[in-house]
């Protein structure tokens, strides 16, 4: 009875957030197309943005969005011109059904993958919690030193794990939210007694190290595919890593310190701290043989990846992990098989790249190229390059998952920027892909583990959202101050 009368009242929340996906789909689709656009193009980016919507909204799992974006395009030949339709020698079915799974074959998505069954390698073993322990104890006898620590915590699991959500609110916010009750901070009564300090910085910590590498956040690994089909430039692990350095490190170093300064905590030591940690390791154990074998593979596959891209593909690597993991029991095969969101991004992913790339296919992303440099005609390219770089960073506020954003804007954006004469098109590019982990400070929902640490209670609602527009503007300088000059130098 109460289950049915839940499901009634949820019922018509969920038409509600249906209604904005479909109603402007269709509203598109009935509108003309507009001058330099075919009206089957046009159709098509109609589909595009109701599937982006529908990633903002969420009136379905946003997987089963895209897959019915995709379905729907491939049935409907929308992203085929009349000509080829009306070619005798067109294999429709066959063509649309080929551009449908496509996306399944791209070795990126495999890449994202392979890296999600490498995090669930982290949580079997118990690696991720020993490595967060470890810092603990040797870093944590001051609220400044544990600041530090939470943070390194991070940085240490980021390269290997492309989900920010199963990074830091995974492996680190279990580890952190046992230690403010050691000092009478508990949320709603005492928060900034240590709570709120420790909660931020490592929120703010997980945005920064999300674009430190590129297996640091699933949607970078999707920003780089935008960009070499959009730009024909090519960011390796190691070109990415080198290029957002000089602005990650500084950072990396300071915002503990800053977060010290601008929300400061009440205690300043933590003596308790370490010896908590030292007691749970001894609660641990030696290093076991399975954590062991899991951190040489992880040593292996981040050599391969950062070295051996010539020799063996990055995704290929990532699979040859994951067989390694299973024959030595690290995982089992129901683990894999039962990981909804690996799964479910693998899906996401493989129709968003395919439903993206249709815009380049259908002419969509040269008609806006063409619209936009015509706009700005005249004007400075680093002008224009910090607009959209800033349009870009700000409109994030607008969304609440850094995939819909980046495959809402990105593949139009930097197709505009790039017909800019005179753009530095590689900076561009970077700028644009370096942006997408820092712009997950912003708000309480905009990143996977903003809710996580939003909704532990010891971040007041003002607070979250004062915090994130300080940090934003913070990271926007840097990126725009530091990231352009070095840049350039680099490039």
């Amino acid at each position: 009875m109460i289950g049915d009368v839940a499901a009634a009242s949820t019922q018509p929340s969920r038409l509600r957030r249906a209604a904005i996906p479909v109603g402007a789909g269709i509203a598109l689709m009935l509108l003309p197309s507009p001058p330099g656009l075919a009206p089957f193009a046009w159709h098509y980016l109609a589909l595009f943005i109701a599937v982006i919507l529908a990633l903002i909204t969420e009136p379905i799992p946003p997987a089963a969005a895209g897959l019915m974006g995709v379905t729907i395009a491939g049935m409907f030949g929308l992203i085929f011109s009349p000509s080829q339709l009306a070619d005798p020698a067109f294999k429709f079915p066959a063509e649309a059904l080929r551009w449908a799974l496509s996306g399944f074959i791209n070795s990126t998505v495999w890449l994202i993958f392979g890296a999600f069954v490498f995090a669930m390698g982290y949580e079997k073993t118990g690696l991720g919690r020993r490595i967060a322990l470890v810092l603990v104890r040797r870093l944590g006898g001051s609220t400044l030193g544990l600041g530090y620590a939470i943070a390194a915590s991070d940085l240490l699991l980021a390269p290997f794990t492309p989900s920010n959500t199963a990074r830091s609110a995974g492996a680190v916010f279990p580890v952190i939210d046992r230690i403010p009750e050691l000092y009478g901070s508990r949320p709603g009564e005492s928060p900034r007694r240590i709570g709120a300090y420790l909660m931020w910085v490592a929120f703010a910590t997980t945005c920064v190290t999300s674009s430190m590498f590129i297996t640091a956040l699933a949607p970078n690994l999707l920003a780089i595919d935008f960009v070499r089909r959009a730009t024909g430039v090519e960011i390796t692990w190691t070109t990415w890593f080198i290029h957002f350095l000089p602005m990650g490190a500084p950072l990396l170093i300071a915002l503990p310190w800053l977060v010290y300064k601008i929300y400061p905590p009440q205690v300043r030591s933590s003596a308790e701290v370490p010896r908590w940690a030292a007691q749970e390791l001894q609660k641990l154990g030696g290093l076991t043989r399975k954590e062991g074998i899991m951190a040489v593979l992880v040593i292996a596959a981040l050599a391969f990846w950062i070295g051996g891209a010539d020799l063996i593909d990055p995704a290929m690597v990532a699979l040859a992990g994951i067989s390694l993991m299973i024959v030595f029991a690290l995982v089992d095969w129901n683990d894999i098989a039962g990981n909804r969101t690996g799964w479910n991004v693998f899906i996401s992913f493989g129709t968003l790249i395919v439903l993206a790339d249709g815009l380049a296919k259908v002419g969509v992303i040269d008609w806006v190229g063409r619209a936009v440099s015509a706009l700005l005609a005249g004007h400075s390219p680093m002008l224009v390059m910090t607009m959209f770089v800033t349009l870009f960073f700000v409109v994030h506020y607008m969304f609440a998952s850094l995939t819909a954003h980046a495959t809402a804007l990105m593949p139009v954006m930097l197709a505009a920027g790039a017909a800019v004469p005179g753009m530095p098109v590689r900076t561009f590019a970077m700028l644009m892909c370096f942006s997408l982990g820092l712009m997950g400070v912003l708000t309480p929902y905009a990143t996977g583990p903003a809710p996580v640490y939003f909704g532990s209670g010891y971040i007041e609602r003002r607070d979250f959202w004062r915090l994130g527009f300080i940090f934003g503007c913070l990271f926007l300088a840097t990126l725009l101050l530091i990231g352009v000059p070095t840049l350039m130098l680099l490039s």
